[in-house]
């Protein structure tokens, strides 16, 4: 197998007193440098490869350094290219991880190289003259007739259009050798498969373990050791593109086949929450979905908005919702919580239309009925919700511990809006 250690990985695995001896061999400013040397600290696969493609493509899992991969490869190809791009998944994504975040392109660049952030115009400005424009994956619209000479793609497989990486592949033409970098979990999407498959493509693989000596201690004990072996963590860790649960009741390609751009007229709209009631680092999220019926009497999944958060922020995000969509009530389940649910929303909008609904039943039974609703072809997503997805196409009573938050909204969302309650609420 090949070594995946760094410069600055195989230097630690020096006697203390080498490293000592080498450190007091070179300048304080030669040190200082070394900060900022990407090719010190990269390992192999996070080097920017050679020959002829199009698209680098990283599948690799939580922590291997994928942001700062594709960073360090914008500040590389911008001494030469003057429009390298960026297009996050979200606005929030873009800014909060690719820009500003720790791995992001201003924490990498020493303050000679450093561009301005212009965020009122989306974009960066080098010192050199280069521009970057930032583009979200939620706006597919903005990037039509916008070009690239490179560009960097990331969290992919979680865009919620794809449409929105076709509208960046047609503008990737300025220049003489176009190229992106796709950073990215993978997931099993018809995108990401399309993406290996090409001939333009150089795949590169990784998992969490292949930069363990960067991470700290309490990610290891608590995000590793509690998802390795599971699922879950064969693809989040491992960076495995899985297939469908056979024991899940939903399928991906039945997902995909219903999928729509947009919803027709509603009738109906909801705002579901699977509530949490704690707000620690081991908390399950609250699933919080936006559902709607519309006149063909079919649902409509209109936003996954989950978060992980003390019970005021979910309700807060919740009522947000109720308002943004102009939905008709919230409803949520109330046997993790009881009272306290309505509480916290009245706390929020005292007039909120609220509903609680008691589980009497198992998550399969109840969520049987809203998977006979998609195999009827009656309920569409209206663009992608990965996790939501996830959840939906993995989860598998018998073998998984984990409660699928988002998938339980769902579910109390289209039992709301397209049951009858008789069977399914105590």
């Amino acid at each position: 197998m090949q070594n995946q250690l760094s410069c600055a990985d195989l230097f630690r695995t020096l006697p203390p007193s080498e490293q000592i001896e080498r450190v007091n061999s070179i300048s304080d400013a030669q040190a200082e440098a070394l900060l900022f040397d990407w090719s010190w600290h990269a390992r192999p696969n996070q080097i920017l490869p050679t020959g002829k493609w199009i698209n680098w493509v990283i599948l690799a899992g939580r922590g291997f350094g994928k942001t700062r991969t594709g960073a360090e490869t914008v500040r590389e190809w911008v001494k030469e290219y003057p429009y390298v791009n960026l297009i996050g998944a979200t606005a929030d994504d873009a800014r909060d991880i690719m820009i500003e975040g720790e791995s992001g392109i201003l924490g990498l660049c020493t303050k000679d190289e450093r561009p301005r952030y212009l965020a009122h115009k989306s974009q960066l400005d080098w010192p050199n003259g280069a521009k970057s424009l930032v583009f979200t994956a939620d706006n597919p619209d903005r990037m039509r007739g916008k070009q690239h000479m490179k560009l960097w793609c990331d969290e992919v497989a979680s865009w919620r259009y794809p449409e929105s990486f076709d509208q960046a592949m047609f503008g990737l033409r300025l220049g003489d050798n176009p190229q992106s970098i796709i950073t990215t979990t993978p997931k099993p999407t018809k995108l990401i498969k399309e993406l290996i498959k090409s001939p333009t493509s150089f795949v590169t693989r990784g998992t969490t373990y292949d930069n363990k000596n960067n991470l700290a201690g309490a990610f290891l004990q608590q995000i590793v050791s509690k998802y390795e072996g599971t699922r879950l963590g064969r693809q989040e860790l491992n960076a495995e593109i899985l297939d469908d649960n056979p024991g899940a009741l939903w399928k991906r390609s039945q997902i995909d086949e219903l999928r729509v751009k947009e919803a027709p007229k509603l009738r109906r709209i909801v705002v579901a929450i699977d509530p949490s009631v704690t707000s620690n680092a081991d908390s399950d999220e609250a699933g919080i979905v936006v559902c709607g019926v519309g006149a063909d009497d079919h649902g409509y999944v209109l936003a996954d908005i989950s978060m992980q958060g003390t019970p005021e922020e979910w309700a807060r995000v919740a009522v947000d919702a109720y308002h943004y969509y102009n939905a008709d009530r919230i409803i949520a389940e109330t046997n993790n919580g009881g009272e306290m649910i309505e509480t916290l929303l009245r706390m929020v909008n005292r007039s909120v239309p609220y509903k609680g609904i008691h589980a009497s039943r198992g998550k399969v039974t109840r969520a049987e009925p809203i998977s006979a609703l998609y195999e009827q072809k009656k309920c569409h997503h209206v663009g992608n919700f990965p996790i939501l997805e996830d959840q939906m196409c993995d989860y598998d009573a018998k073998t998984m511990k984990y409660s699928p938050d988002r998938m339980d909204a769902l579910v109390w969302a289209f039992t709301e809006l397209m049951t009858k309650p008789v069977g399914f609420f105590g």
